[in-house]
């Protein structure tokens, strides 16, 4: 429709974004802010600023990656679409002309053309993204003149040097501009239509042909095979092609009737019009007005689900219990960049007896939680925080309740690590450049989605991720066709398909799958009893529409909601036991988790050998004199192992312990460099005969008393390895007890989740925001009474002036209009009603921030009485 056919704009219909805003009600406000968080910080001062930064490119770049498939596909239709467009038009678009039908005679143009879609789920899917676009001030203004922001329209519509997501090119009007008048004359007459005067008339006449289904019909049964080929391989996208200096005969009556149009040497590209005529008036070839259903991959009973999952959370807890452990003493070091290496990444991973990517989990979830941290010396290292110790006194379902609380709204990204980043350096675990901001929301979603599936079914995959595709496509997908800077294809050729990378979206959900697995959120696949509970929600019936996120839970609410998951876990979690079973062949099989004292003391006493559902223990000879190491006599752990056994204790358990125990302290290592001291001669003798004590470098001081030049610890592990069992002696000549000294940082928080944009406002926040901007659009659009020389702005006054006129407000209690400064010196203007001027300031209501305040008179720059009206 050309300007001067549209139709007058009624008195009401608003001309602009910012008046739009200001017909909306409180809740309606509060609805934008709410979907478009950028906007509130800081909080606008009217709603023409609201407006202004809602146009802005970064806004509305964000706006748009925001939206679902289907209405990106509005948005993008409405981008072609003459402005302002109606909703017949925007219909027409989206859903296209039912009488239009693909011609007969075009077999290709048939197999091109998509499939119909059935009009009463397209109209109400399309009412249902129209009123998404109308929320988020992408789209204002009434149904019969629908208007794009126009930052959107720029982003999404075609220009000439390239086309918009839908595949069209620029209109004929656009792709024609800087033709010569003579040029357009030819295509006119050529395309069978009568000369006109002036360029614009024959603009006007090529594009009324192109948009006549008839005419358009007519011209196109008179064109060659091999040219409606090439109009086949255009209708499309991309509508760019190449051409040759001198085209071929079926490219040569495309050129003289318009429809191709050059738009630089060797480049035509098939205007708008055409296309539309060809596609039977639709913008998209695949619209997708509803999201694809999750499907179920298998499924399983809920209870063996939730004893799967709880199996897997117990798992999880002794998991993170061994990685502790095993930094007890210390960790490793922290890389200079900040990190931990690749080498002590592969220690752990053997120390956890996981696979590299599984420890790296581990690592990243008990950082998380607050669990581990740098300890900031000299020497940095990695070890436990005191929060540590406090979590390890919780019950076993509250300790999984933290972890997966932790887990859940983490912007930290375990699967990243071992990757590069935009500089090619590789990300290490705990290390920077792992926040991925849309990960607690990925990783919800998901959790989400499987709600949507009977208790006890398992998702595929494959179905997930197209589902939060469609949810929020990546760049360059809604419309399916080739982003501008793709290469054009070389007429009659088609362009060659690429296939892009898993984006990252769908590399976090399909993390966030196995993650929950290993953390017993889900068993077998299928959502468990608490991993509902921890999200808060039974079904995604709370969603607003098929593509709505619900709003994240505040802390308190998830606090809330993972205390309620962790009483569904308690009972499902194995008691601790207080025994073990004792076998002959010197090991012990713990059926199920120990209480922590038994634990604590068998981990000295015996090295685990496997774990599984029962943990089998063996002693050995270093073993147990770890255990005498520790201040552990032989009598305590025969009576340790005698109280805490379900059997006897096998004879050849109890001679070991008294033969390492005879042996333990017979030789004495104290510091000269280094000593040994033992009252048998003939045991030095047998020593220094040995050729293993040559690397000691060892000689008699004394009948009963050996130098060597190795340190003592260094004497001490050689001997042990000899097959001797000494002991280490202070100055004194006391026996030294080796304990393993916990190593703790200090005091840390839990690091805080990396936003990469203004977190969402809660509904008070929002609330006081609409009813500030409200009050600042009242102060900005009053009428005011201004002097006439100040051409209706607000004048400046003298310091007398300003003061008498707020002295007469008292008295006469009108409102005025002022021009204030604060102390940063940000200017501003602000509607007051004067309640009393004393002391070089005036308190008054001020109606811009809805509240009374105090001002200093010295930096009122100007006042000025309201109009009468």
């Amino acid at each position: 429709m050309s300007t001067d056919e549209q139709p007058q704009r009624p008195a009401d219909t608003p001309r602009s974004l910012a008046e739009a805003l200001r017909s909306r009600d409180d809740a309606s406000l509060g609805a934008l802010l709410r979907a478009r968080p950028d906007l509130l910080t800081p909080v606008p001062n009217d709603l023409t600023q609201l407006a202004t930064r809602a146009a802005t490119r970064a806004s509305v770049v964000r706006a748009l990656e925001r939206l679902d498939r289907f209405a990106q596909q509005v948005a993008e239709a409405l981008a072609v679409a003459p402005e302002p467009a109606t909703y017949e038009e925007l219909h027409s678009l989206v859903a296209g002309d039912e009488r239009d039908k693909p011609d007969e005679r075009d077999e290709q143009n048939e197999r091109d053309q998509p499939e119909a879609e059935g009009s009463g789920a397209v109209t109400t899917a399309l009412a249902r993204a129209l009123a998404t676009l109308r929320e988020q001030a992408i789209v204002w203004g009434p149904d019969d003149r629908l208007r794009l922001v126009r930052t959107a329209r720029e982003l999404l519509a075609p220009a000439p040097q390239y086309p918009s997501p839908t595949g069209l090119g620029p209109t004929v009007a656009e792709a024609t501009a800087g033709m010569s008048p003579n040029r357009m004359q030819d295509i006119v007459t050529a395309a069978g239509l009568p000369s006109t005067h002036d360029a614009v008339s024959a603009v006007r006449s090529l594009t009324g042909l192109f948009t006549d289904r008839t005419r358009m019909s007519a011209l196109l049964d008179e064109a060659p095979a091999e040219s409606v080929e090439v109009l086949s391989r255009l209708v499309w996208g991309p509508p760019y092609g190449q051409v040759t200096a001198d085209p071929a005969r079926h490219l040569r009556w495309l050129l003289d009737r318009g429809l191709l149009l050059p738009t630089a040497p060797g480049t035509v590209v098939l205007p708008r019009e055409a296309a539309l005529h060809l596609r039977a008036g639709r913008a998209h070839r695949h619209l997708e007005p509803a999201p694809p259903a999750v499907e179920a991959l298998r499924e399983h009973r809920p209870q063996a689900v939730d004893a799967a999952a709880a199996s897997q959370a117990y798992m999880a807890l002794d998991t993170v219990e061994e990685l502790m452990k095993d930094w007890d003493e210390g960790g490793p070091a922290v890389l200079r960049a900040g990190g931990l290496s690749v080498r002590d990444l592969k220690r752990t991973a053997v120390a956890l007896d996981v696979p590299e990517p599984v420890a790296a989990f581990w690592v990243e979830l008990a950082y998380a939680a607050g669990l581990v941290a740098s300890d900031g010396e000299a020497d940095e290292r990695y070890a436990a925080t005191p929060a540590y110790d406090d979590w390890q006194e919780l019950p076993a379902a509250e300790r999984w309740a933290a972890l997966a609380r932790a887990w859940l709204t983490a912007t930290r990204t375990a699967g990243l690590i071992g990757g590069r980043d935009g500089k090619d350096r590789t990300l290490s675990a705990l290390g920077p450049h792992l926040d991925r901001s849309s990960a607690p929301e990925i990783r919800h979603r998901v959790l989400t989605l499987l709600t949507t599936l009977p208790d006890g079914a398992s998702p595929t995959p494959e179905s997930l991720i197209a589902r939060l595709r469609w949810e929020r496509p990546p760049r360059g997908a809604a419309g399916g066709s080739t982003p501008p800077g793709t290469p054009t294809s070389t007429l009659p050729g088609t362009p060659a398909g690429t296939t892009a990378p898993m984006e990252l979206r769908a590399r976090i959900a399909q993390w966030t799958l196995n993650e929950a697995e290993l953390l017993g959120i889900t068993g077998r696949g299928a959502l468990s009893a608490h991993g509902r509970a921890l999200l808060g929600s039974e079904s995604e019936k709370d969603s607003t529409g098929p593509g709505a996120t619900p709003a994240p839970a505040t802390p308190a609410e998830l606090t809330a909601q993972a205390a309620r998951a962790a009483r569904l876990l308690a009972p499902l979690l194995p008691d601790p036991l207080d025994h073990v079973l004792l076998q002959a062949d010197l090991t012990a099989v713990a059926p199920g988790p120990l209480e922590r004292p038994l634990a604590e003391t068998l981990s000295v006493l015996a090295d685990v050998e496997s774990k599984g559902g029962a943990t089998v223990y063996r002693f050995t000879p270093g073993s147990v004199r770890r255990a005498l190491d520790a201040g552990k006599s032989a009598s305590d752990l025969h009576a340790f192992l005698a109280a805490h056994s379900r059997t006897p204790v096998p004879q050849p358990l109890a001679y070991l312990i008294d033969d390492v125990a005879r042996k333990h302290g017979h030789l004495r290592i104290g510091a000269a460099s280094a000593y040994v001291r033992c009252d048998d001669e003939v045991l030095l003798n047998e020593i220094l005969a040995d050729k293993r004590s040559q690397g000691l470098r060892l000689r008699r001081l004394a009948p009963t008393v050996l130098a060597a030049q190795a340190d003592p610890g260094a004497l001490l592990e050689g001997l042990r390895q000899m097959g001797f069992a000494p002991a280490a002696e202070s100055a004194e000549g006391d026996v030294l007890i080796t304990r393993a000294h916990a190593h703790r940082t200090p005091p840390r928080t839990a690091p805080e989740p990396v936003h990469d944009g203004p977190p969402l406002a809660d509904a008070t926040l929002t609330g006081a925001a609409v009813r500030a901007i409200r009050a600042g659009d009242l102060a900005s659009t009053a009428p005011r009474r201004a002097a006439p020389e100040a051409g209706g702005t607000l004048p400046r006054t003298t310091a007398a002036e300003t003061l008498a006129t707020m002295q007469a407000a008292v008295l006469t209690n009108e409102a005025v209009w002022i021009g204030y400064v604060n102390a940063e010196g940000s200017a501003s203007q602000r509607v007051i009603a004067p309640i009393r001027v004393e002391g070089g300031f005036v308190t008054a209501y001020d109606h811009t921030a809805d509240e009374v305040r105090t001002y200093p008179l010295h930096r009122v720059t100007g006042v000025a009485e309201l109009a009468d009206d």
